[in-house]
């Protein structure tokens, strides 16, 4: 039996039993016994917890540790972490004056949990909450604190709208992702008994009218517009829209400005209730504080979670309070009163706006963007490369192209990949095909070079990158250094076979 085997059934020899510390059998016993429990760990999960289980699924490590962008596993490795909690860790792990917001807390003997109660922590979070809002809303704002996860607030602005209109319908948007509950699943996209009418999404790279730009964005508006004002149409006059101005879970597709303002203006002048959800894209990720502001559109609703909690849970939706004819009692939640919560979220909140942390993801974001069109300007496996600050998508595409044996391509020829012999373009001009196999090996390359990336698109086949706005350009370096390196292992792997690329497991049967 060997080393491994023996850890994992508990069996110990007397010469390891008996080795003294700190020699060298010592320490690769210690090693091993670390990476037994590590793997240990990682059966049970697999063994104990739902198939639904979702990221530990492709990122198979145990955090142990964590500081601003950096993971430490129990295996002892060491990650930089694009995920960030998926958007949630605005500051990254544990930053201290999140921490020591917490501390100051639990040190004040202050109840934890209270309901809806008024309390001084959740007065200073509103206020500070109303301090960023964006122009417009923050004078007559109302907000209402819901379950503690993004879907929750996106549940209770659907019951508001219906409340406050006397109509039931919502329209969404194709590609949407709003969260796993009843309300939430309609308008991203899934059969529910909520009535959801799903519009086109304006993007330039699939654009569903095949055009993208100007054109494609002017097309998505008028369709709107036909769906309301025609009759016949099916969709009668709804209750609320909602939309991401970044669409994140659906592939980082940034809205187009003018077709956000357009947005506010068709809702605007048929008395529709306009919902941003900034569950994501909020609190500086986008270039600015909240992405509707990009556009200069103020919206009616806004679903807020993730980064306003400061890595603990909390949700809220803030709206005009002229949408505020609930009755006492018609929407609550057990858990919507949460201290701690609060408290990192105030913190949090008043350290974006207080260093100017969105300007410097506008700025940071728009050099990380630039170096990766570069990148996909060497290798056609990357068909896109898309974002708004630091929040940014790279797509990998299947290219068009069967070689033919003896057809390698030389590793210090990079001209090769752009050579539209070897690659030509998609007959009509337009997009290549989704390449989900592509984007799943370049996220296990990323894992195995000590990168932590998500994938999102409709047909998973976007590497989405969601580093803490606190990184550094010294980090934000390291992090394209080690995408790039993971791109090109997995393009040379793709195109030397002249077939999809093969898994470790794969080459090694």
């Amino acid at each position: 039996m060997g080393l491994r085997e023996s850890m994992e059934t508990g069996e110990r020899t007397g010469a390891q039993e008996s080795r003294a510390p700190g020699s060298v059998d010592a320490e690769v016993d210690e090693c091993a016994g670390v990476r037994g429990a590590y793997e240990g760990i990682l059966r049970r999960q697999s063994a104990r917890e739902s198939a639904a289980r979702t990221y530990a699924r492709a990122l198979p490590i145990v955090p142990v540790r964590a500081r601003g962008l950096t993971i430490e596993g129990a295996d002892g490795r060491r990650y930089l972490d694009c995920l960030s909690g998926a958007g949630t860790l605005a500051l990254g792990h544990n930053h201290p004056v999140v921490l020591e917001a917490i501390r100051t807390v639990l040190d004040s003997g202050a109840p934890l949990h209270v309901l809806d109660l008024a309390t001084p922590v959740k007065d200073a979070f509103i206020t500070e909450l109303f301090r960023t809002l964006p122009p417009g809303l923050a004078d007559h704002a109302r907000v209402q604190f819901c379950g503690p996860a993004g879907t929750d607030a996106v549940e209770a602005a659907f019951k508001l709208v219906r409340a406050a209109t006397g109509r039931t319908g919502m329209l969404a948007f194709t590609g949407a992702y709003h969260g796993m509950t009843a309300g939430s699943l309609g308008a991203s996209g899934h059969a529910t008994d909520v009535r959801v009418a799903r519009l086109p999404f304006p993007q330039d790279y699939r654009c569903p009218f095949g055009m993208g730009g100007d054109r494609g964005a002017e097309l998505a508006a008028r369709w709107t517009e036909s769906v309301l004002d025609d009759a016949k149409s099916g969709v009668p006059l709804p209750a609320g829209m909602i939309l991401e101005p970044v669409q994140g879970e659906g592939g980082v597709i940034p809205a187009p400005d003018a077709w956000m303002r357009r947005m506010r203006r068709i809702t605007e002048s048929r008395s529709i209730p306009l919902i941003a959800d900034e569950i994501q894209t909020g609190v500086g990720r986008t270039g600015t504080f909240w992405a509707v502001e990009h556009s200069g559109v103020t919206p009616d609703v806004m679903v807020l979670s993730k980064a306003i909690g400061g890595s603990l849970p909390l949700a809220v939706v803030v709206y005009r309070g002229d949408l505020d004819v609930w009755e006492p009692g018609t929407h609550a939640g057990t858990f919507r009163g949460n201290q701690l919560a609060m408290a990192a979220g105030t913190a949090t909140l008043a350290y974006v706006r207080e260093h100017g942390l969105a300007e410097r993801a506008a700025t940071l974001g728009a050099r990380m963007l630039s170096q990766l069109r570069r990148l996909a300007a060497e290798f056609p496996i990357i068909g896109d490369v898309r974002g708004r600050g630091l929040m940014i998508g790279v797509e990998l595409v299947e290219p068009r192209a069967e070689r033919g044996a003896g057809d390698a391509v030389d590793s210090t020829d990079g001209d090769r990949y752009t050579d539209p012999e070897v690659f030509p373009a998609p007959a009509d001009g337009g997009p290549r095909p989704a390449a989900p196999e592509l984007a799943a090996a370049v996220q296990r390359e990323c894992l195995r070079r000590g990168l932590i990336v998500e994938l999102g698109g409709r047909r998973a086949s976007v590497v989405r990158l969601l580093p803490p706005l606190t990184i550094s350009d010294e980090q934000a370096t390291a992090v394209l250094d080690r995408l790039a390196d993971a791109v090109e292992a997995v393009a040379r792997g793709h195109t030397d076979s002249g077939r999809p690329y093969a898994t470790h497991t794969e080459r090694a049967g």
